[in-house]
């Protein structure tokens, strides 16, 4: 009998049916001889055997693709399979097997129609891929996209997060996806359609890519001086919103346009200063609303201080009121300030006499300390739109309202010869109570 039943198991049958065999017709196997039969004839546990191809494999994604695909192939139907699928999809990508990633990523985008950061991975592998096809098939997968960004309206938002700040992350994404169409549009040399995504990306949030790209589509049309004007603001451009920027690309593509245009690079450097300064107010106004903006007159204007309350324009009628505009950076500011000084000194017994110095940096964390260290005079505040309002074009310069709010005197830029005296005169004579009926 032992022969025999050694001869079924080398034979390859189960040892449940050799087990069966042993029991006399009409008898009960034994219960520990039952609970053998069953455990042999159990189907495998997918859940345990998933956990045992993710130990088995280690850190080695190599092994991780095999055996993660040999599971599938033993459990077609497995529970896990989307989860199973981005485990497949990162290991393939991490391997550099674009095509074995972009399988399991359109398999996922099959089972989750909706998930568009998928098909936004796929689009990736696609355009890695770069042939005419898989271009138009990544051009149709960010069509879906973008058509859920435009009708999807904003969820619901994170506590955390301030309103602006979620609609300003839904312009990104916005941005950022009609830019990835453009590209891709440029590639298969779909040249107008590729022109509108770009341009409807920078108007989204203006990004220097766009911009650079916009200029390569000007330069294939031999639109030139457009190009020019593209690649001075993709050069010009400080790098935001998430967008890689390629100032050295935009460089070499901005001075060999002009070269073609004008023969050498004389007036390329003016032209870039320009659009630098030009760009970066753009790009100061958009971090920050403008303020006091629908406001034309000048006392009705709130001023920031450094710190504590603002200081109400409104507060000062009735006085004199010394505007100094100024800027950390401004050396002639600088050597303005101790004939401001000893015009403070002249009238600091007068309290009908304010000295505002209206500082118009862009980045406001450079005034304090520079005020504690140069010992600013008068109440610095920031200006706030009172520029606008006063139209002042350039730094320094001095204003004097009168009390009825009234410019009796403006000096623009530094000429110290006979300044504290004109500005002396000035106040002296805005302190004068008017006749009644004058004008």
């Amino acid at each position: 009998m032992k022969r025999a039943l050694l001869l079924l198991i080398l034979a390859g049958l189960p040892f449940a049916a050799v087990a069966q065999a042993q029991v006399a017709p009409g008898q009960k196997p034994p219960a520990n001889l039952a609970a053998t039969a069953a455990g042999a004839q159990k189907a495998p546990d997918p859940e345990a055997e998933l956990q045992r191809a993710l130990e088995e494999s280690g850190n080695d994604r190599a092994a991780l693709l095999r055996n993660l695909e040999d599971y599938l192939k033993r459990f077609p139907q497995a529970p896990r399979m989307t989860g199973i699928y981005r485990a497949l999809v990162e290991a393939a990508s991490q391997l550099n097997d674009t095509r074995r990633a972009l399988d399991y990523a359109e398999r996922i985008i099959a089972l989750q129609p909706d998930d568009s950061a998928m098909m936004l991975l796929a689009v990736d592998l696609l355009e890695k891929l770069g042939d005419a096809p898989s271009l138009a098939r990544a051009v149709g997968y960010v069509s879906r996209v973008l058509d859920w960004l435009e009708k999807t309206p904003p969820g619901e938002k994170p506590r955390r997060v301030s309103p602006e700040e979620w609609e300003l992350e839904r312009k990104k994404l916005r941005m950022s996806v009609y830019l990835i169409r453009g590209r891709l549009e440029m590639r298969r040399r779909d040249y107008d359609s590729a022109a509108a995504d770009l341009a409807k990306s920078y108007s989204i949030l203006p990004n220097a890519p766009a911009a650079l790209r916009l200029g390569e589509l000007a330069e294939i049309r031999k639109q030139y001086e457009t190009a020019i004007e593209h690649y001075l603001v993709a050069f010009a451009m400080q790098e935001g919103f998430g967008s890689a920027q390629d100032r050295r690309g935009a460089r070499l593509k901005l001075g060999n346009v002009w070269r073609l245009v004008h023969g050498s690079d004389a007036g390329l450097g003016d032209k870039v200063l320009a659009a630098y300064d030009r760009i970066a107010a753009e790009e100061a106004r958009r971090e920050q609303p403008e303020r006091n903006a629908d406001i034309s007159d000048p006392f009705a204007v709130e001023l920031r201080r450094l710190s504590g309350p603002p200081l109400k324009m409104a507060e000062m009628k009735d006085k004199v009121v010394v505007l100094n505009f100024w800027a950390t950076w401004c050396l002639p500011c600088r050597e303005l300030e101790p004939l401001i000084e000893l015009a403070i000194q002249k009238y600091q017994r007068h309290a009908e006499v304010v000295f505002l110095a209206a500082n118009r940096d862009e980045d406001e964390t450079l005034v304090a300390p520079f005020v504690e260290r140069e010992e600013i005079r008068g109440t610095v505040v920031f200006s706030d739109g009172l520029e606008r309002i006063l139209k002042v074009r350039a730094i320094p310069t001095v204003i004097v309202l009168d009390r009825e709010g009234k410019i009796v005197y403006r000096a623009e830029g530094f000429a110290p010869e006979g300044f504290l005296e004109g500005l002396t005169t000035a106040i002296g004579r805005a302190l004068v109570p008017r006749a009644p009926g004058a004008n």
